[in-house]
């Protein structure tokens, strides 16, 4: 597993093909969109609105491409509304769900925040996860490394991170294994591939 990277040997229920890509992939990967009561797509990020699903590669292109495309409306073989703040709707919801993740972890004592304290678990080898705002002072980020055999999330931005552990803004933060740690990774991937970050396409969005 490299930076930032999920185990591919998770078994999360079956795989899904891509409407956009025609990918077949596990669910983790991928967003399920439904038909609404009104005929408007919306995506259903933890996977239990009701209707027949819809799967998107976690990917801004591909779902970008669904919705230009009317590959919706083929999906569910009727005529259906794209909203068109879809992907930003996507996003939203995606940052939404990493940071209510990350704050139940810091709720259950397995997720830290602050510089020393974030130090501290790296070199305790307690941390499973470096967390790090993508709008902190780079020079600050490179002093913490990935923990060996760990994971990196950087595409959060220090508001957020803020809203995740009860504080105003955060740059540094830990996660411990176990828990929900492997769900946050997994939710924080998918966000990686919808949000508009500095791995090339841009700035992110505050």
């Amino acid at each position: 597993m490299g930076r930032g990277g999920v185990s591919k040997d998770r078994q999360d229920g079956p795989d899904r093909k891509c409407i956009a890509t025609g990918e077949v992939q596990p669910k983790y990967g991928l967003v399920r969109f439904v038909v609404g009561p009104e005929g408007q797509v919306v995506p259903d990020i933890l996977g239990k609105l009701p209707g027949r699903g819809m799967y998107v590669a976690a990917d801004r292109a591909a779902i970008e491409l669904a919705a230009k495309k009317n590959l919706f409306s083929r999906a569910a073989k009727t005529q259906v509304t794209v909203p068109e703040d879809l992907v930003e709707e996507v996003e939203r919801q995606l940052a939404r769900r990493v940071i209510d993740l990350i704050s139940l972890q810091r709720k259950g004592g397995r997720a830290v925040a602050g510089y020393e304290k974030t130090k501290g678990w790296l070199q305790n080898e307690e941390a499973e996860v470096l967390i790090q705002a993508v709008d902190g002072s780079g020079r600050g980020k490179s002093k913490l490394s990935t923990p060996h055999y760990g994971q990196y999330i950087g595409w959060l931005t220090a508001d957020e991170l803020g809203l995740a552990f009860g504080r105003q803004t955060v740059i540094h933060g830990a996660l411990a294994s176990g828990g929900l740690t492997l769900r946050v990774v997994e939710e924080a991937q998918r966000l990686k591939g919808v949000r508009v970050n500095e791995a090339g396409k841009g700035q992110p969005k505050g």
